[in-house]
């Protein structure tokens, strides 16, 4: 196992109003160098349907997609180990959680945090407990038991509910 360190910068705004994290960049993601690249997650399909807009496809496409909606995008781990072979979440060995604390204090028009996985709600919850988290069921395609409008209604009601 190597140790991989995150390669990316939050994506955020001083108007963003919801962090959305996930737990850390897949392999595709190391490879197109930038959040949610695997081709089959759903990440960007469910934003796009959400808030009834054309899906971004370029990278430049999706930084603008999350300012214009006021989204902030990051994750939850910063280091970590992978076991070769694939991105699942199992196959990580955390080191170092991200430093959201602080980055809540930079961005304080941030009203909600949401986590992608049910290992970036563990790692919230155990560094961060002070943080109110809402779990958005996973984007991946491995979570294949709901179809991508099915995902999409159910975050449309977490994110977009006052």
């Amino acid at each position: 196992m190597e140790k991989l360190i995150h390669p990316f910068k939050p994506i955020i705004f001083d108007d963003s109003e919801i962090l959305i994290l996930g737990t850390f960049p897949s392999i595709k993601s190391f490879e197109n160098n930038f959040y949610y690249s695997h081709p089959k997650n759903q990440f960007w399909d469910i934003l796009a349907i959400i808030f009834n807009d054309k899906k971004p496809e370029t990278i430049e496409e999706k930084i603008e997609f999350l300012k214009k909606h006021k989204i902030a995008l990051w994750d939850s781990i910063c280091e970590c180990k992978r076991k070769e072979g694939n991105s699942r979440d199992d196959n990580l060995e955390i080191i170092k959680p991200c430093n959201i604390n602080k980055l809540l204090k930079q961005y304080p028009n941030i009203k909600k945090v949401a986590v992608t996985s049910r290992t970036a709600e563990k790692v919230i919850k155990k560094h961060f407990p002070n943080i109110n988290i809402i779990y958005l069921t996973s984007p991946s395609p491995l979570n294949a038991r709901l179809k991508t409008h099915q995902k999409a209604e159910i975050w449309k009601k977490l994110l977009l509910s006052t």
